[in-house]
């Protein structure tokens, strides 16, 4: 059964970097993230097996072992045969943990699914499905306690998981333009705490971050100079011109509307839309959005280009040497939002001549 939802799903901070990895000079970090990128290359799923999962004793778990040598060692100079034989228990189970602690991440397969729309300075969070194995008559026997998160950012657990759960891995406060986090880190401690077994799963992921929306004005430019601003331009009516989707069929209507392969389909009667423009093409444009900075004349086209699209608004959208054509609709906004957040100036750079010559040496 699928499931949208684990049992508990926390955030937490950033995980700070332990002191040990503090003293891990930054060329044996870089190589170890190359090694890292050539065993385990990006997939569009990943599951773990034995070549990805890593398992070390934490803190926990060396005190613990250290518990078990301090006993052994009291138990043998003393001769006493049950300090040995807690100690040998102590030891059989550590030894266990590091069996279970492979098991609980072991056959855990990631898929990546579409995020929603992502604007600048706001957290964003990518949706991974998880997919484990599980018994119905045994749901302990579920994947626990499972860690997901991003270099430097908040992490998310999920304290039990289902045959199918969805995980947001947040990443904050991102920039205008294309987005690549970088490989997930996923860990766990179950069941003691003794170990931590991790791995780094890398789905490819990349966003385009939309511009970080500013409430503006709206300030429209069309063909023709004395209608400037009237936002009525460019609003779609009902015509002849461009197929819009279906709708149900009202008595009355002409059958030449009616989708007859959809009503063969077994969908029921249904009537095709189509919309054509009223007034004349309006244009948003970069050089006429007043801003103290690009990033806030981006902003406020970005602003702009929901709020049109929502009053079902035909427009188009002008930066600098880049047009889009006048459309409408969802698809028209997101080529809008796409073109504006992955904008970059172009600069013309003059070398000033050397003096003494045209050809200074």
């Amino acid at each position: 059964m699928f499931s949208r939802k684990s049992r508990q799903a926390n955030t937490h901070l950033p995980e700070r970097q332990s002191w040990v990895m503090r003293l891990v000079p930054n060329s044996a970090k870089k190589k170890w993230s190359r090694w890292i990128s050539r065993r385990l290359p990006p997939q569009q799923r990943v599951t773990l097996s034995h070549k990805g999962i890593f398992i070390l004793p934490s803190a926990f778990g060396l005190a613990w072992l250290a518990l078990i040598v301090l006993l052994y060692l009291f138990g043998t100079n003393y001769q006493n045969n049950l300090v040995i034989g807690l100690s040998l228990l102590l030891a059989s189970i550590f030894h266990t943990c590091i069996l279970y602690s492979y098991k609980n991440l072991a056959g855990l397969t990631f898929n990546a699914i579409t995020p929603a729309d992502a604007y600048a300075e706001q957290t964003h969070a990518f949706p991974i499905m998880l997919t484990g194995h599980t018994k119905q008559k045994h749901p302990d026997t579920t994947h626990q306690q499972i860690c997901l998160q991003f270099s430097g950012q908040r992490h998310v657990r999920l304290a039990q998981t289902e045959e199918q759960s969805i995980a947001t891995v947040q990443y904050a406060h991102p920039k205008r333009g294309l987005l690549t986090p970088g490989r997930i880190k996923v860990w766990s401690h179950f069941p003691l705490g003794l170990f931590k077994a991790w791995s780094y799963v890398d789905l490819d992921l990349h966003q385009v971050i939309f511009a970080k929306p500013l409430e503006c004005d709206i300030h429209l430019t069309s063909q023709s100079r004395d209608d400037n601003n009237d936002i009525s331009h460019g609003r779609i009516r009902p015509g002849v011109d461009d197929y819009t989707g279906l709708r149900g069929y009202v008595m009355g209507e002409s059958l030449k509307q009616v989708a007859w392969k959809q009503w063969a389909q077994g969908k029921g009667m249904l009537t095709k839309e189509f919309n054509e423009p009223e007034g004349s093409p309006v244009w948003l444009s970069l050089d006429d959005t007043q801003g103290h900075d690009l990033e806030q004349k981006l902003g406020k086209l970005c602003w702009q280009v929901n709020y049109l699209t929502q009053k079902n608004q035909v427009f188009g959208l002008i930066l600098n040497h880049n047009t889009l054509g006048q459309s409408s609709g969802e698809s028209h906004r997101i080529a809008c939002q796409k073109a504006i957040a992955m904008y970059r100036p172009s600069f013309n750079i003059n070398i000033d001549k050397k003096p003494g010559g045209d050809d200074a040496r």
